[in-house]
């Protein structure tokens, strides 16, 4: 059996607007990997790990982008709106359809 492996955000259709593009951006949002890093090449279970610390680091805020302190709250803004623009230009259309 072939274990599944990440192709990184930058290469995730539509702009990686999924769970798993929502667990690196806030990786990059806590600082838990550099924003560099695109998680190309990863396991799910290394993905799965990160989801892991992610959520940790949400739990000290009520997983509430609200709760964040300013500086991770600007980070949030900017890693979010950037990841919005380039996925509409990528074609991602946040409504959603009849099939979704």
């Amino acid at each position: 059996m072939t274990e599944k492996i990440y192709q990184g955000i930058h290469k995730d259709p539509k702009g990686a607007m999924n769970p798993t593009g929502n667990i690196i951006r806030d990786a990059w949002v806590f600082g838990l990997i550099p924003e560099t890093e695109t998680c190309e090449g990863w396991t799910v279970q290394r993905i799965t790990d990160l989801y892991d610390k992610v959520t940790l680091e949400w739990e000290k805020y009520g997983h509430l982008v609200s709760n964040l302190p300013e500086d991770l709250a600007e980070r949030h803004g900017r890693i979010y709106q950037q990841a919005i623009s380039e996925a509409k230009a990528k074609g991602w259309d946040p409504e959603l359809g009849d099939d979704d």
